[in-house]
């Protein structure tokens, strides 16, 4: 199993080049099997996620290739079974739930797994589509839905947490071949289930309403092929801006979505970071100081619960007192007891982690328990005095495309280890 082995204290200097976004580019793979017509998707990131859901597409049937960033799939056949073994691996693999549904009327796809953040159950996934028509029963650890025909119908997706982004973009898939029209309310406007809406319509689908709380899909009897640029992950795009900072350094991020990112560089600026947009680039330096901020995280187009914990190493160095609370998964604090070991002074209190900044961090050795606690730890450890050692990284791989050779690239001093 992989580590990174970290020496701290090398500001972040240069040019990176944002990826295609995970959250988006799972579920438009999921779509491809709407259709058994040939699919081309570009701008697919290099992740173990993606890997994994182009295993869980063969073992449907589908024939796919993935070379240099693109990712051609054609399911002429398929068979409704989603294996255990590689669904349980993600959570985004419930992603092929609906488009199963839609095209064989009938499914049966494990429940999935994914990182250790919090209750996230699959509830409103299964009540989107029992709304379209579907009879879903649970047994022996997988979703069995069966549907002669998929109707149109109105329905409500909003959660105790707000809007659901997967269940969302689940629901849609399965309504784009459903009879009549289907008007989803309170569903998810992250830019991710805008770019699988976007490919649907490409594909054929009727689509309206597309950002927005209330989408409305018009069911067609069948979709073809098509091809589609996945958007820039907005999330790794933040998370080098984090780091900049973070490191006193300056990073030009190439392909960086400013329009989908306005609470991040809101609350970089509230902290004191220099924010500069050049053309389709965004350049990220310190400024003079930084500054304490609260933060809430909150459903798109409030500040992403995947940004959190990066957040939060930043503010670990800012002197004050900064107060980060969690509204989206009430476990994703998991990170805060590595922090410590670092050096840093972080309390939890309810939903709210209350950061006192400014102490001086020192490396050790911390354990990842999550995507975005790896991808914080990471930036701690590049502040941190002496070394830090990382591990657990295969949570890095799973949303960030070969993220050690990039920071290398901007001078951190960074090397994948194998643990022992």
């Amino acid at each position: 199993m992989d580590s990174l082995l970290i020496k701290g204290g090398t500001p972040l200097h240069g040019d990176v080049t944002v990826s295609g976004a995970k959250n988006a580019v799972l579920p438009i793979m999921a779509a491809t099997l709407l259709t058994g017509e040939e699919c081309v998707i570009r701008r697919v990131p290099k992740l173990s996620d993606v890997t994994f859901m182009a295993e869980i597409l063969k073992s449907l049937g589908a024939e796919v290739k993935i070379a240099d960033g693109t990712l051609t799939v054609r399911a002429a056949k398929l068979n409704g079974v989603g294996d255990y073994d590689l669904i349980r691996k993600m959570r985004g693999s419930i992603c092929i739930l609906g488009p199963l549904l839609a095209r064989l009327h009938k499914a049966k796809v494990s429940l999935p797994g994914g990182c250790v953040i919090g209750s996230r159950p699959v509830d409103l996934h299964l009540k989107g589509i029992k709304a379209l028509g579907a009879k879903v029963t649970i047994d022996s650890g997988y979703i069995l839905a069966k549907a002669p025909k998929l109707i149109g119908a109105d329905l409500f997706l909003g959660g105790r947490a707000g809007p659901t982004v997967l269940g969302t973009a689940n629901v849609m898939m399965a309504a784009t071949l459903a009879e009549g029209v289907t008007i989803i309310e309170s569903a998810a406007c992250e830019p991710e289930v805008m770019d699988v809406a976007n490919f649907l319509n490409a594909m054929g689908a009727k689509i309206s309403g597309i950002g927005s709380p209330t989408i409305t899909i018009t069911g067609v009897k069948e979709l073809h092929g098509a091809e589609h640029d996945v958007i820039p992950d907005r999330i790794e795009a933040a998370t080098f801006a984090i780091a900049a900072a973070a490191t006193d350094g300056e990073v030009t991020i190439h392909g960086a979505r400013t329009d989908h990112m306005h609470a991040v560089l809101d609350k970089l600026r509230e902290a004191g970071v220099k924010v500069e947009r050049k053309g389709p680039s965004l350049v990220v330096s310190r400024g003079r100081s930084l500054k304490p901020v609260d933060i809430t995280t909150l459903p798109y187009s409030g500040f992403p619960t995947d940004c959190q914990a990066q957040m939060m190493a930043l503010m670990m160095l800012t002197n004050g007192i900064s107060i980060i609370t969690e509204r989206v998964f009430e476990s994703r604090f998991m990170h805060v007891s590595e922090m410590a070991r670092l050096g840093a002074d972080i309390a939890i209190e309810g939903p709210s982690a209350i950061v006192k900044g400014g102490a001086p961090l020192s490396g050790a050795a911390v354990m990842a328990s999550d995507l975005r606690a790896s991808a914080a730890l990471v930036i701690a450890g590049m502040v941190a005095r002496g070394q830090t050692l990382v591990k657990r990284i295969y949570h890095l791989d799973r949303g960030y495309e070969n993220i050690d050779d990039k920071l290398r690239g901007l001078g951190a001093k960074i090397e994948r280890v194998q643990e022992t």
